[in-house]
């Protein structure tokens, strides 16, 4: 049975799965990084965690796989398949896709950034299926973007599309990782609330998800703190959606899971500040997180159909 490798490797775990032409996740794996061992580790791991993904395919569907996928965190230079940077992981320049190729006995491989490669499943296959155009904001420990456009996500001019976390929304705001002050990210990711809620509630082990249930139970403190991030969000999404006018907003990530808890007034607070552009429909993201296993290996079959037509 013909079958690819797909690898979603985040800053401390790695997901894995073989995947079939019809998307059936054949197997699926896990294993942690190795970031306490630094950089070079952690390449060893994805490499080795590739290797034995080769070897149970070959071993149980008959040969070995036809291509992969791989999606990590950082900067990436998607054309030349390098890895430039990763704060999370602690590597540079890493020429990743070479590795792989070359542990993988020269099967084409496709290497992308995490989040456009979850946000590819949603758009294909996930809850934006059918749009021609999507956006896909992923709402946890930071905040990202993946720019779908007839069923593919657009990695930009310079390999950074998507970095809505990124966009200036309290102008003077906290200061961000990135240099800039006020970055949606700052103010709205789930790792901002729980920093929100903590102070407001005066536990410091206090998370995103506490303050959604105290919300639910109508506690006023966390009603306030839910509302100034649901106003930030509003805002960022809002400039998303002016400038690229998708058919269908994706949330998903961490926040997410908290459901009408944030869509209900999220899609209250677009809607109010939209003028002349259209709303779309805002619907939480539908693959969990399997998505990015899946985007991996929709990647590698796109990379081998390049790879038969060049």
């Amino acid at each position: 049975m013909k079958h690819v490798i797909a690898l979603d490797v985040g800053g401390t775990g790695m997901k894995a799965a073989l995947i079939g032409a019809d998307t059936t996740l054949l197997h699926e794996a896990r294993r942690p990084t190795g970031r306490e061992r630094g950089p070079d580790a952690v390449v060893a791991a994805i490499l080795d965690f590739a290797a034995e993904l080769r070897e149970i395919g070959e071993r149980r569907f008959g040969g070995p796989p036809v291509a992969a996928g791989v999606g990590v965190p950082g900067v990436l230079d998607e054309d030349r398949g390098v890895a430039v940077f990763a704060a999370n992981l602690g590597w540079s320049n890493v020429p990743l896709r070479a590795l792989l190729t070359e542990r993988l006995d020269g099967i084409p491989v496709a290497l992308a950034h995490d989040v456009r490669m979850g946000g590819l499943a949603e758009g294909r296959i996930g809850a934006g299926e059918g749009a021609p155009r999507f956006l896909f904001v992923a709402v946890g420990t930071g905040i990202a973007g993946a720019i779908g456009i007839d069923g593919r996500v657009d990695p930009g001019a310079h390999g950074s599309s998507g970095e809505i976390g990124h966009i200036v929304v309290r102008p003077g705001g906290p200061a961000c990782g990135c240099g800039q002050s006020g970055c949606l990210e700052t103010l709205a990711s789930a790792s901002a609330v729980g920093r929100a809620w903590a102070d407001a509630s005066g536990d410091p082990a206090a998370t995103a998800a506490d303050c959604a249930k105290a919300v639910r139970a109508g506690d006023p403190k966390a009603v306030a703190v839910w509302r100034e991030m649901v106003d930030a969000l509003a805002d960022g999404l809002v400039t998303a959606l002016t400038l690229l006018d998708p058919g269908v907003l994706i949330v998903g990530g961490g926040l997410a899971e908290a459901g009408e808890t944030l869509f209900a007034p999220l899609r209250t607070a677009v809607e109010e500040r939209l003028t002349f552009q259209q709303l779309p429909r805002i619907v939480p993201a539908a693959l969990g997180d399997t998505a990015g296993c899946l985007g991996a290996g929709l990647l590698a079959w796109d990379r081998l159909s390049t790879e038969v037509t060049t």
